[in-house]
């Protein structure tokens, strides 16, 4: 019987080890060849590894809103299987961009032009907050939830995000929660609130 536990445990402990492991080694798949072509393609020349998405960009005055532009797999195919993508960030004052994750990739922010509070919460529910200025470096490690705002009323803030990850994926904590099919009365007990409260969350992203 010592024995038979004994054996549970260990293979328990195996199944868990595998787990952490594929949970710390998620991420882009390394390739076999030197780049990945379209299924279709059967040959490629320099503008395949070209992307101009962002040209538009140069000398363009401040949206309305927090505006984000990607050059990621979805946009800029070359970049499957390079573990690398590019957001450029745009936040006018007094926007945000809310919680979020990436749930592949780490994210490297260079603040361009204005100021910007930013910070990250790890799994300790531990806050690491920061006032960049121009020229400052911020990473957000991977998966964690963590948010940018632009506390400037006057001027537009502008940055340059590098993502370990062609496709980093993006989670909205807001929309996640409140604009899905989560029953409201569940969303009030986790939030140890009542419905109607959560009912007025729900419109004001609506």
């Amino acid at each position: 019987m010592e024995s038979k536990t004994s054996s549970s445990t260990v293979l328990l402990a195996l199944a868990i080890l595998i787990v952490i492991f594929q949970m710390a080694s998620a991420g882009d798949p390394d390739i076999l060849t030197d780049f990945v072509m379209p299924l279709e393609v059967t040959s490629v020349d320099a503008s395949y590894f070209t992307f101009s998405g962002l040209r538009d960009l140069v000398g363009a005055s401040s949206p309305d809103k927090f505006k984000v532009t990607k050059a990621s797999m979805v946009e800029f195919p070359a970049l499957n299987g390079q573990s690398v993508s590019y957001a450029i960030l745009q936040y006018p004052a007094g926007s945000v961009n809310p919680f979020h994750t990436h749930p592949r990739a780490s994210e490297l922010l260079f603040l361009v032009s204005g100021t910007l509070q930013v910070g990250f919460i790890d799994s300790t529910n531990k806050m690491f907050n920061q006032t960049l200025q121009t020229g400052d470096v911020f990473v957000f490690p991977k998966g964690l939830v963590h948010y940018q705002y632009n506390a400037d009323g006057n001027n537009c803030a502008w940055a340059i995000s590098a993502f370990g990850s062609a496709n980093a994926g993006t989670v909205s904590v807001p929309n996640s929660v409140f604009n899905t099919s989560i029953p409201d009365n569940i969303l009030a007990k986790s939030f140890k609130t009542d419905i109607m409260t959560i009912q007025k969350l729900k419109a004001g992203l609506a």
